[in-house]
Protein backbone atom coordinates (compact mmCIF):
# COMPACT_ATOMS: atom_id res chain seq x y z
CA UNK A 1 0.00 0.00 0.00
CA UNK A 2 1.25 3.61 -1.14
CA UNK A 3 1.54 6.61 1.12
CA UNK A 4 -0.56 9.35 1.79
CA UNK A 5 -3.21 10.95 -0.31
CA UNK A 6 -1.36 12.71 -3.10
CA UNK A 7 -2.04 16.62 -3.56
CA UNK A 8 -3.03 16.82 -7.14
CA UNK A 9 -4.55 19.51 -9.01
CA UNK A 10 -8.07 20.71 -8.84
CA UNK A 11 -9.99 17.97 -11.47
CA UNK A 12 -7.23 15.37 -10.56
CA UNK A 13 -8.88 11.99 -10.55
CA UNK A 14 -7.24 10.05 -7.64
CA UNK A 15 -6.70 6.30 -8.63
CA UNK A 16 -6.36 3.45 -6.66
CA UNK A 17 -5.20 0.40 -8.23
CA UNK A 18 -6.14 -3.25 -6.90
CA UNK A 19 -4.25 -6.29 -8.27
CA UNK A 20 -2.34 -9.01 -6.92
CA UNK A 21 0.29 -9.08 -9.58
CA UNK A 22 2.54 -6.48 -8.73
CA UNK A 23 3.92 -5.82 -12.30
CA UNK A 24 0.19 -4.89 -14.01
CA UNK A 25 -0.01 -2.51 -10.83
CA UNK A 26 3.09 -1.33 -12.11
CA UNK A 27 2.25 -1.13 -15.97
CA UNK A 28 -0.98 0.67 -14.53
CA UNK A 29 0.93 3.24 -12.66
CA UNK A 30 3.08 4.76 -15.47
CA UNK A 31 0.19 4.72 -18.10
CA UNK A 32 -1.84 6.47 -15.31
CA UNK A 33 0.91 8.93 -14.10
CA UNK A 34 1.81 10.09 -17.45
CA UNK A 35 -1.71 11.46 -17.79
CA UNK A 36 -1.63 15.48 -16.05
CA UNK A 37 -5.05 15.01 -14.62
CA UNK A 38 -5.33 11.59 -13.30
CA UNK A 39 -2.96 10.70 -9.81
CA UNK A 40 -2.40 7.19 -9.03
CA UNK A 41 -3.04 7.52 -4.39
CA UNK A 42 -2.43 3.74 -3.65
CA UNK A 43 -1.83 0.43 -4.10
CA UNK A 44 -3.29 -2.69 -2.87
CA UNK A 45 -3.00 -6.30 -3.58
CA UNK A 46 -5.80 -8.20 -2.57
CA UNK A 47 -9.58 -7.23 -1.41
CA UNK A 48 -9.15 -6.37 2.26
CA UNK A 49 -6.37 -4.21 2.00
CA UNK A 50 -8.28 -2.20 -1.11
CA UNK A 51 -11.25 -1.80 1.34
CA UNK A 52 -9.01 -0.17 3.89
CA UNK A 53 -7.06 1.77 1.12
CA UNK A 54 -10.10 3.60 0.04
CA UNK A 55 -11.49 4.14 3.43
CA UNK A 56 -8.22 5.82 4.52
CA UNK A 57 -7.23 7.30 0.77
CA UNK A 58 -10.56 8.69 -0.73
CA UNK A 59 -9.82 7.59 -4.08
CA UNK A 60 -12.52 8.72 -6.88
CA UNK A 61 -11.75 5.16 -9.14
CA UNK A 62 -10.77 1.96 -7.70
CA UNK A 63 -9.43 0.05 -10.54
CA UNK A 64 -10.58 -3.40 -9.28
CA UNK A 65 -9.02 -6.86 -10.04
CA UNK A 66 -11.95 -9.91 -9.26
CA UNK A 67 -9.41 -13.09 -8.54
CA UNK A 68 -7.20 -11.88 -6.00
CA UNK A 69 -5.93 -14.13 -2.49
CA UNK A 70 -8.07 -13.23 0.29
CA UNK A 71 -11.29 -10.96 0.13
CA UNK A 72 -11.78 -11.10 -4.33
CA UNK A 73 -13.09 -8.19 -5.93
CA UNK A 74 -16.69 -8.79 -5.46
CA UNK A 75 -16.85 -8.99 -1.99
CA UNK A 76 -14.26 -5.65 -2.01
CA UNK A 77 -16.05 -3.74 -4.48
CA UNK A 78 -19.54 -4.38 -2.30
CA UNK A 79 -18.01 -3.22 0.66
CA UNK A 80 -16.45 -0.08 -0.81
CA UNK A 81 -19.86 0.81 -2.64
CA UNK A 82 -21.66 0.34 0.86
CA UNK A 83 -19.44 2.48 2.93
CA UNK A 84 -19.14 4.90 -0.02
CA UNK A 85 -22.27 5.81 0.04
CA UNK A 86 -22.37 7.39 3.22
CA UNK A 87 -19.12 9.20 2.25
CA UNK A 88 -17.41 9.84 -0.90
CA UNK A 89 -19.01 8.19 -3.45
CA UNK A 90 -16.11 5.79 -5.04
CA UNK A 91 -16.53 4.31 -8.63
CA UNK A 92 -14.89 0.58 -9.25
CA UNK A 93 -13.73 -0.23 -12.87
CA UNK A 94 -13.58 -3.91 -12.64
CA UNK A 95 -10.38 -5.50 -14.63
CA UNK A 96 -11.07 -8.31 -16.27
CA UNK A 97 -9.41 -11.13 -18.90
CA UNK A 98 -10.31 -11.45 -22.61
CA UNK A 99 -12.09 -14.09 -22.11
CA UNK A 100 -14.76 -12.65 -19.65
CA UNK A 101 -14.48 -13.86 -16.03
CA UNK A 102 -17.30 -15.55 -14.86
CA UNK A 103 -17.61 -13.37 -12.01
CA UNK A 104 -18.08 -9.72 -13.66
CA UNK A 105 -22.47 -9.97 -13.58
CA UNK A 106 -21.29 -10.41 -9.31
CA UNK A 107 -19.12 -7.59 -9.37
CA UNK A 108 -21.97 -5.36 -11.69
CA UNK A 109 -24.64 -6.26 -9.37
CA UNK A 110 -22.27 -5.48 -6.18
CA UNK A 111 -22.04 -1.57 -7.52
CA UNK A 112 -19.26 -1.59 -9.97
CA UNK A 113 -19.43 1.18 -12.71
CA UNK A 114 -18.05 -0.95 -15.30
CA UNK A 115 -16.00 -3.63 -16.68
CA UNK A 116 -12.90 -3.28 -18.58
CA UNK A 117 -10.35 -5.99 -20.26
CA UNK A 118 -6.98 -6.17 -18.95
CA UNK A 119 -5.43 -6.20 -22.54
CA UNK A 120 -7.11 -2.68 -23.59
CA UNK A 121 -5.01 -0.59 -25.16
CA UNK A 122 -3.86 2.46 -22.67
CA UNK A 123 -5.77 4.72 -24.07
CA UNK A 124 -9.06 2.46 -23.15
CA UNK A 125 -7.95 2.51 -19.61
CA UNK A 126 -7.39 6.32 -19.13
CA UNK A 127 -10.69 7.09 -21.12
CA UNK A 128 -12.68 4.45 -18.90
CA UNK A 129 -11.24 6.00 -15.38
CA UNK A 130 -12.25 9.48 -16.74
CA UNK A 131 -16.10 8.35 -18.10
CA UNK A 132 -16.38 6.47 -14.72
CA UNK A 133 -15.02 9.67 -12.48
CA UNK A 134 -17.22 11.48 -14.43
CA UNK A 135 -20.37 9.62 -12.97
CA UNK A 136 -20.90 7.47 -16.13
CA UNK A 137 -20.66 3.79 -16.52
CA UNK A 138 -18.12 2.15 -19.02
CA UNK A 139 -20.21 -0.59 -20.87
CA UNK A 140 -17.71 -1.84 -23.59
CA UNK A 141 -20.29 -2.74 -26.75
CA UNK A 142 -17.63 -5.67 -28.19
CA UNK A 143 -17.63 -7.22 -24.64
CA UNK A 144 -21.75 -6.22 -22.72
CA UNK A 145 -23.59 -8.96 -25.26
CA UNK A 146 -21.03 -11.68 -24.73
CA UNK A 147 -21.12 -11.21 -21.02
CA UNK A 148 -24.60 -11.42 -20.80
CA UNK A 149 -25.02 -14.17 -23.03
CA UNK A 150 -22.70 -15.74 -21.73
CA UNK A 151 -24.27 -15.71 -18.33
CA UNK A 152 -27.97 -15.45 -18.87
CA UNK A 153 -28.84 -19.02 -17.83
CA UNK A 154 -27.56 -17.69 -14.03
CA UNK A 155 -29.85 -14.77 -13.84
CA UNK A 156 -33.85 -14.86 -12.76
CA UNK A 157 -36.17 -17.05 -14.24
CA UNK A 158 -37.74 -14.40 -16.68
CA UNK A 159 -41.91 -13.40 -16.17
CA UNK A 160 -43.83 -13.36 -19.21
CA UNK A 161 -47.00 -13.27 -16.90
CA UNK A 162 -46.79 -9.71 -16.08
CA UNK A 163 -44.40 -6.14 -16.46
CA UNK A 164 -41.81 -6.36 -13.78
CA UNK A 165 -42.01 -3.72 -11.16
CA UNK A 166 -41.04 -0.50 -12.34
CA UNK A 167 -40.97 -1.34 -15.89
CA UNK A 168 -44.66 0.17 -16.07
CA UNK A 169 -43.48 3.68 -15.00
CA UNK A 170 -41.20 4.28 -18.30
CA UNK A 171 -42.57 5.46 -21.71
CA UNK A 172 -42.64 3.53 -24.77
CA UNK A 173 -39.69 5.73 -25.61
CA UNK A 174 -37.78 5.28 -22.41
CA UNK A 175 -38.19 1.56 -23.29
CA UNK A 176 -36.97 1.92 -26.37
CA UNK A 177 -33.97 3.38 -24.86
CA UNK A 178 -33.33 1.10 -22.57
CA UNK A 179 -33.21 -2.33 -24.84
CA UNK A 180 -30.55 -0.14 -26.64
CA UNK A 181 -28.30 0.43 -23.90
CA UNK A 182 -29.04 -3.15 -22.91
CA UNK A 183 -27.38 -4.00 -26.64
CA UNK A 184 -24.17 -2.46 -25.20
CA UNK A 185 -25.33 0.61 -27.52
CA UNK A 186 -23.45 4.47 -26.77
CA UNK A 187 -25.59 7.57 -26.87
CA UNK A 188 -24.58 7.74 -30.23
CA UNK A 189 -25.21 5.10 -32.02
CA UNK A 190 -28.47 5.12 -29.93
CA UNK A 191 -29.36 8.66 -31.28
CA UNK A 192 -28.44 7.53 -34.77
CA UNK A 193 -30.49 4.72 -34.85
CA UNK A 194 -33.44 6.39 -33.34
CA UNK A 195 -33.29 9.67 -35.23
CA UNK A 196 -32.60 11.84 -32.33
CA UNK A 197 -29.70 14.13 -30.77
CA UNK A 198 -27.37 12.44 -28.50
CA UNK A 199 -28.91 14.98 -25.36
CA UNK A 200 -32.22 13.53 -25.84
CA UNK A 201 -30.67 10.39 -25.56
CA UNK A 202 -29.17 11.24 -22.54
CA UNK A 203 -32.26 12.80 -21.08
CA UNK A 204 -34.06 9.53 -21.84
CA UNK A 205 -31.74 7.30 -20.21
CA UNK A 206 -31.30 9.73 -17.33
CA UNK A 207 -35.04 9.08 -16.80
CA UNK A 208 -34.58 5.27 -17.03
CA UNK A 209 -32.37 5.44 -14.11
CA UNK A 210 -34.41 7.41 -12.40
CA UNK A 211 -37.25 5.62 -12.45
CA UNK A 212 -35.95 2.57 -11.76
CA UNK A 213 -34.01 3.52 -9.40
CA UNK A 214 -30.70 2.06 -11.15
CA UNK A 215 -27.14 3.51 -10.28
CA UNK A 216 -26.08 3.44 -14.08
CA UNK A 217 -26.03 1.84 -17.38
CA UNK A 218 -24.06 -1.03 -16.22
CA UNK A 219 -27.38 -2.05 -13.38
CA UNK A 220 -29.39 -1.24 -16.60
CA UNK A 221 -28.35 -3.64 -18.53
CA UNK A 222 -28.73 -6.20 -16.09
CA UNK A 223 -32.00 -5.00 -15.22
CA UNK A 224 -32.95 -5.44 -18.50
CA UNK A 225 -31.77 -9.17 -19.19
CA UNK A 226 -33.13 -9.98 -15.46
CA UNK A 227 -36.73 -8.83 -16.64
CA UNK A 228 -37.03 -10.09 -19.88
CA UNK A 229 -36.75 -7.21 -21.53
CA UNK A 230 -33.74 -8.17 -23.29
CA UNK A 231 -33.26 -11.80 -24.20
CA UNK A 232 -29.88 -13.90 -24.98
CA UNK A 233 -29.64 -13.76 -28.85
CA UNK A 234 -31.77 -10.65 -29.60
CA UNK A 235 -30.42 -8.31 -31.92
Amino acid sequence: MDGGPASGAVGTVRVLLVDDQPLLRTGFRLILEAESDIAVVGEAGDGAVAVETTRSLLPDVVLMDIRMPGMDGIEATRRIIREGAASHDPKVLILTTFDLDEYVIEAVRAGASGFLLKDSPPEDLVQAIRIVAAGDAIVAPSVTRRLLDKFATRLPAIRDASPPPGLDTLTEREREVLTHVARGQSNAEIARELVVSETTVKTHVGNVLAKLGLRDRVQAVVYAYETGLSRPGQS
